[in-house]
């Protein structure tokens, strides 16, 4: 019975929304509560970022960049405490940018297509959960190599383009609550093999790795309304993937 409520609270949640297209960023501003939300619609979010801050190591230099593109709400921010980089977060929406101030990120209004930073002024990139997103995928690849400088890490996770992605993402995934109704649109979903040679135009050698959320940790959210819940790598990358590389280094 808990499940079953539980399930009916975060639906009413996320239907309450105006109709607007899929994708629309707009959308995050009708959900700017659930970012920090215990157990909200952001939920796998979290786990997400941990997993991705989890493969950025302690800066190497004083002030060390780390640009956080479509940084959202600041998830990331919790996982890098005590790594020594100035977090500068980069998003569209106000709504999640000023919540992410919050949390120490240096806040950038811009779209990921057109970076508002200097050419290689960041010793990190993160692009999490926002390349599936993009309208342009060749163009936001672009971008995110750009602003690294030489020898400079990414790190970043998306979703796959195939059809057990889109099922599990939009089909299964918005009727029981794990992806909030209509943020994805399937079209833009990102194969793993282009993304990896869209990088490697711009001297950006990428390797990716499969993850799913914990099995219990999916149990406890879904059926119990509770957090706490961590992503797992798994050998395959038809749903969800990460990404890590470094920029080739100038002679």
């Amino acid at each position: 019975m808990k499940a079953v409520w539980w399930l009916g609270r975060m639906r009413a949640t996320l239907d309450h929304m105006p109709s607007m297209p899929r994708n629309d960023p707009r959308q995050y501003d009708d959900l700017a509560g659930e970012w920090w939300r215990p157990g909200g619609g952001f939920e796998l979010l979290h786990w997400l970022a941990e997993a991705r801050a989890s493969l950025i190591p302690p800066a190497v230099s004083p002030g060390a960049i780390l640009v956080d593109a479509g940084c959202g709400g600041g998830l990331l921010a919790p996982h890098l405490a005590g790594k020594g980089y100035r977090h500068v977060g980069v998003d569209l929406r106000v709504s999640g940018l000023s919540l992410a101030a919050q949390r120490g990120v240096t806040p950038v209004r811009g779209d990921v297509l057109a970076l508002p930073l200097a050419t290689g002024s960041a010793d990190v990139v993160a692009a999490g959960e926002i390349l599936e997103h993009v309208t342009d995928l060749p163009a936001a690849v672009a971008e995110l190599s750009r602003v690294l400088r030489p020898g400079g890490l990414l790190v970043l996770d998306t979703v796959n383009s195939g059809a057990l992605s889109r099922f599990v993402t939009v089909t299964l995934g918005e009727w029981i609550g794990v992806a909030p109704i209509g943020l994805h649109d399937p079209a833009l979903f990102v194969d793993p093999g282009r993304l990896t040679a869209e990088f490697a135009l711009h001297g950006v050698r990428l390797e990716v790795r499969g993850l799913r959320p914990s099995a219990a940790g999916l149990f406890r959210w879904l059926a119990l309304g509770r957090g706490a819940g961590r992503i797992v790598p798994t050998r395959s990358t038809a749903v969800l993937y990460q990404g890590r590389g470094r920029k080739e280094a100038t002679p």
